[in-house]
């Protein structure tokens, strides 16, 4: 209830989710790269899969060839040949 009403707020007021709640950025370019921001740590690192914990979920990008490029305590750019990207509770 508390968490839904800070998202309420933070709505109403239409200020930044990732700033204010700590919500995970995912941008995708193409089918080649991702790029992660307000991640906590990485959970699971395979050629074919990653798994990235964040505040509110996991996220598991899958394909072929994956590997993190870079990674700092804000940022994570992953690249290779992505299929799928999904969101685990």
């Amino acid at each position: 209830m508390k968490r839904n009403s800070k998202e309420k707020l933070v709505n109403s007021l239409e200020l930044p989710k990732d700033l204010m709640l700590g919500a995970a950025v995912v941008t995708v370019t193409g089918r080649s790269e991702v790029l992660i921001s307000n991640y906590k740590g990485i959970l699971e690192y395979e050629d074919s899969f990653i798994r990235v914990q964040t505040k509110n979920c996991r996220i598991l990008i899958s394909g072929s060839h994956l590997a993190i490029d870079y990674y700092t305590n804000e940022e994570m750019k992953i690249t290779g040949f992505i299929q799928n990207i999904g969101y685990e509770n």
